[in-house]
């Protein structure tokens, strides 16, 4: 789950490891993208924030209005190849794929229309469990408003948050073998998309187009050392995908994107209530 949220990197000193798989590309050049170990490390700060963003995978109205549905997300976590994994001068690598998918049970509900406007919001909840050896929380919410024409066309907009925390030991020891501390980092990101929709019978394509803001905080146990975000991710984030209502099978699939950071498929299975 959001395990791999925090295999992070290390900025503080730490002995060099590196994973045997990323041997070749330890010992060649840098790519021409690679800058330096604190552009590593806003990457993946921002990276891990970005993989739980509350993306829509809806269209312009989650349900009918006055109807609400209850489900389960899985988005899929890319895995980093071993360039972003290598860290400290490119002589450690950092095991950032820990997990595929992040799961979240979602609630969603729309209220009834107020003339051409339907408003609606919805929650996102990962509850304190330890799973990989992290121990992770993460609460989601939106809010929005649509506007569903008789032609089936739609449009609105939502406005979205998410807030996590992990912690774990997840900055590697200054010494093989030595002590391991739990670390702690917190990411949080919130945004505004617009929306438009055509709906069919069963199916509503839709797209999702907005800017989506980050902040994170990651502390190291060993030292107390914070590892800072000097480029916080503030920009584009987008989606495209279908909505299919089938009696009361609700669910949606989309391709979500932050360019630069993220490229990734969502899916949502529930019901109507």
């Amino acid at each position: 789950m959001s395990a791999l949220l925090l295999a992070l990197l290390a900025v503080a000193p730490a002995s060099a490891g590196i994973d045997p798989k990323c041997a070749d590309e330890a010992a060649a050049d840098p790519p021409s993208w690679y800058v330096d170990d604190q552009h590593q490390q806003d990457f993946l700060l921002n990276f891990f924030a970005l993989s739980t963003s509350f993306s829509a995978l809806h269209g312009v109205l989650p349900n009918e209005p006055g109807h609400g549905s209850i489900g389960v997300e899985a988005s899929i976590i890319p895995a980093l190849n071993c360039d972003r994994r290598l860290v400290l001068d490119r002589s450690k690598t950092e095991d950032t794929n820990k997990a595929p998918l992040l799961p979240r049970p979602r609630l969603e509900f729309t209220l009834p229309k107020l003339g051409p406007v339907a408003i609606y919001a919805g929650l996102g909840y990962v509850p304190p469990l330890t799973l990989f050896g992290t121990r992770n929380v993460i609460i989601s919410g939106e809010a929005g408003i649509g506007v569903p024409l008789e032609s089936g066309i739609g449009f609105g907009a939502r406005y979205h948050f998410t807030m996590l925390k992990t912690i774990a030991e997840v900055a590697t020891p200054f010494v093989d073998g030595g002590d391991t501390y739990q670390d702690f980092y917190s990411g949080s990101t919130f945004g505004l998309d617009g929306m438009f929709g055509y709906k069919t019978k069963y199916i509503e394509p839709y797209l999702a187009a907005g800017f989506t803001d980050v902040s994170t905080f990651f502390w190291i146990g060993d030292d107390g050392f914070i590892g800072n975000n000097s480029t916080p991710y503030f920009g584009f984030t987008g989606s495209v995908g279908a909505q299919v209502h089938w009696r009361r099978i609700d669910g949606a699939a989309e391709f979500y994107t932050a360019p630069g950071y993220l490229y990734t498929g969502r899916l949502r299975v529930g019901v109507s209530i």
